[in-house]
């Protein structure tokens, strides 16, 4: 549930609730107005925690501590988020040599950063009808790049363009 949609001290109004002390005892079952008056002798608020269950679930706690170290534990998992860059690198079926390697260093780098990397090769005229030129090029490619990248599944034709996805090699 999230913390803006919780539910605190007079904004719960159910008829009967069950109660949990600050320390996780249980106080049982009482009126809403019995909770809060609790809550308001020992200076903190009464925070509802279960709304689905029957009777809802509250407790007795400090919200604003609460939201401190659930945000705090927001920013920390998000610390461990990696985000996937695709680059993408893009081919003749008639490409030069050198141009194919200029175009694998610059994936060669992709790839040590740890990007995937979309190598296409597109199709134009009477290309289309010389797949195998096309293969023969990405097969070149990635065979440049086996130290650093691995492609996920074979080449496939998606309308005039030929797909591969390489992702980076862990590092063990």
């Amino acid at each position: 549930m999230n913390i803006k949609d919780q539910q605190i001290n007079e904004q719960i109004r159910d008829k009967e609730i069950r109660v949990i002390d600050e320390d996780g005892t249980q106080l049982g079952i009482m009126t809403s107005r019995d909770a809060q008056n609790l809550a308001n002798e020992k200076n903190l608020d009464l925070v509802k925690i279960s709304p689905n269950a029957n009777p809802p679930v509250c407790k007795i706690m400090d919200f604003g501590k609460f939201k401190y170290e659930a945000a705090k534990r927001e920013k920390e998992s998000k610390k461990k988020q990696k985000v996937v860059v695709i680059k993408e690198v893009r081919l003749r079926p008639s490409i030069e040599e050198h141009d194919l390697t200029t175009k694998a260093k610059m994936a060669y780098k992709f790839l040590e950063n740890g990007d995937k990397v979309k190598v296409s090769v597109r199709f134009r005229g009477r290309e289309l009808g010389h797949k195998e030129i096309g293969i023969e090029v990405i097969k070149k490619f990635v065979d440049s790049l086996k130290e650093v990248g691995t492609p996920d599944r074979a080449p496939r034709l998606e309308g005039n363009t030929m797909i591969v996805m390489l992702d980076p090699k862990k590092n063990l």
